[in-house]
């Protein structure tokens, strides 16, 4: 990527302080229920409630904000979550903190739309796929590293070190921002009615089903990973937080892996995804009760978990490539769906059957996935005359301000 490496990673850094900032809360729960004198089923709705907002006002922030500087929307978004992070250190009241999990809730999805449009604009478009799997790389490293040092500082230093560590993290994400992110070109500014004019289509939907299904396989199984390691496996704490950090590092590591395989064939790797989680949740629930091989199969889980991402949000890419940063904050908004799904079904699969069921239960949603990834297949690429209509109106239409 040379000269424009250090941005990309700069955008790859704020993905992580965001990450750790929505996904740390869940390590430090029981801390802020004690510290803050609530039920622990109030204080998960610190987890919930940011979940909820994403997925639900996503799209709608984003089209407001395509009107403003990209720099800008960047560094506002940074801002938020550093001052809030500021403010779950420094209050004592469970309202306040609540309050501040909405409000960066609402710019998280315009941050990962504008950081994830920005990276791909950045580079010539064979290093694309690339520059995406790097501003994803966040993610995985929010989750390998973000969260465990989150739950970490709070267990040994205090509830307050913790979220300092977050918004020193978004802090300086910012800083890299303001220093490293140019002044882009002049770009045409989409109306909203022709980002809007995304949902009109069929093949966004079929894309965004399939989006929704892969995350729900994800998270229904993946957000109960303690319980199943601790009451299936028979784990103890040390050793299944051990686990959790290696799945995390191994993220990584397949992170890059399923970048490789999406430049070399997308479409190909988009299919057979949901295929490797359906064998894999096979094996998870072959092996659950043992010890020795339930590890390597985390190892092996955590790969396949990585490229969740990646493979999701090229698949929606392709059929959103006329209103890119739209797309983007649809695939956050459906992503989070997702996850809001797969982790309600989780749950009460977990009541219902028992935790010894998760898996079959992910592979039910992997195999929804592949049936989404089929029917969008089976009705064929856009129409090249309807893509070259959609460049004609563009080039037609004036250029609206100035949008870097």
């Amino acid at each position: 990527m040379g000269k424009t490496a250090p941005v990309v990673l700069t955008l790859s850094l704020g993905v992580f302080g965001i990450i750790t900032t929505e996904m740390g809360v869940v390590g430090v729960l029981p801390r802020i229920s004690e510290e803050l004198g609530v039920a622990p089923s109030a204080a998960g709705w610190l987890v919930g409630v940011f979940a909820l907002v994403v997925a639900v006002v996503g799209p709608f922030v984003t089209l407001l904000a395509s009107g403003v500087r990209r720099k800008s929307v960047l560094v506002s978004a940074l801002a938020v979550f550093t001052a809030s992070n500021a403010v779950y250190a420094l209050t004592d009241r469970f309202s306040v903190m609540l309050v501040f999990r909405i409000v960066p809730a609402v710019f998280h999805p315009v941050f990962f739309a504008v950081a994830l449009t920005a990276a791909t604009r950045l580079v010539p478009p064979e290093r694309v796929t690339r520059a995406v799997t790097t501003v994803f790389a966040g993610v995985t490293l929010g989750f390998a590293f973000g969260v465990p040092i989150t739950s970490y500082l709070a267990e040994h230093l205090s509830l307050a070190a913790a979220f300092w560590f977050g918004a020193g993290a978004n802090l300086l994400a910012l800083i890299g921002v303001l220093v490293l992110f140019p002044a882009m070109p002049a770009e045409r500014r989409l109306s909203y009615g022709r980002q809007l004019g995304v949902l009109r289509r069929l093949r966004p939907w079929l894309a965004l089903t399939a989006v929704v299904f892969v995350f729900a396989a994800m998270f229904s199984v993946y957000g109960y990973f303690a319980e199943y390691l601790e009451r299936v496996t028979g784990l103890g704490g040390s050793a299944t937080g051990g686990l959790l950090m290696a799945f995390g590092i191994v993220m990584v590591l397949g992170n890059l892996v399923f970048g490789r395989l999406l430049e070399r064939g997308p479409v190909r790797t988009v299919t057979v995804f949901p295929v490797l989680y359906i064998l894999l949740y096979a094996l998870v629930g072959a092996v659950g009760p043992w010890p020795a091989p339930m590890v390597l199969m985390v190892l092996l889980w955590g790969a396949v978990h990585s490229g969740g991402l990646v493979v999701s949000q090229t698949w929606l890419a392709r059929d959103t490539r006329d209103a890119p940063e739209f797309g983007n904050s649809l695939f956050i908004s459906f992503s989070n769906l997702g996850i809001t799904v797969g982790s309600a079904v989780g749950g009460l699969v977990v009541a219902s059957a028992g935790t010894r069921q998760l898996p079959w239960a992910g592979a039910v949603f992997a195999l929804a996935a592949l049936a989404a990834v089929l029917a969008r297949r089976r009705i064929g690429p856009e129409p090249t005359e309807v893509m070259a209509a959609s460049e004609r109106s563009e080039l037609a239409e004036p250029v609206v301000g100035r949008v870097p």
